[in-house]
């Protein structure tokens, strides 16, 4: 008698991993989506004292152009160069959860004064669950 698996047996247990994957996979999505959602909302909090900060020192926000690297880096154009930090307005500029530079408008089209946003996991404008857009004028609404 041969000692080891026969195809049918091999067969049911690939069958029964793959139902229990299934079932982990169905279970840890939404946990993995609400982490997704509160690192962006931590990341949008981040990057909006930061900014005020830079509004209370220039009377103003960054504009498009500048953008979100104005809160590291001085730029050029400051109208009190003198009150720029040395080590900018925040320690590090944030990426979205799925590594992407979150982006900012001024003045913004959601937010009267500026929008910052992550166009999800695809990159696209639009989309729903991990492809959604998410700013800071829904940030808080979830």
């Amino acid at each position: 008698m041969k000692k080891g698996f026969t195809l049918i047996e091999l067969m049911a247990v690939i069958v029964i991993l793959g139902i229990l994957a299934t079932v982990v996979a169905i279970n840890v999505s939404p946990i993995l989506q609400r982490a997704n959602f509160e690192k962006i909302r931590a990341d949008i909090s981040q990057i909006e004292k930061g900014l005020e900060l830079y509004k209370f020192n220039e009377l103003r926000y960054p504009s498009t152009d500048q953008g979100l690297v104005s809160l590291k880096q001085p730029p050029k154009d400051l109208n009190r160069p003198f009150l720029y930090p040395a080590e900018g307005y925040i320690s590090d500029i944030p990426k979205d959860p799925w590594g992407n530079d979150y982006l900012y408008m001024s003045p913004g089209i959601n937010k009267i004064y500026y929008d910052i946003y992550t166009l999800g996991a695809d990159g696209i404008e639009g989309g729903v669950g991990d492809n959604a857009d998410i700013g800071n004028w829904n940030v808080n609404s979830k």
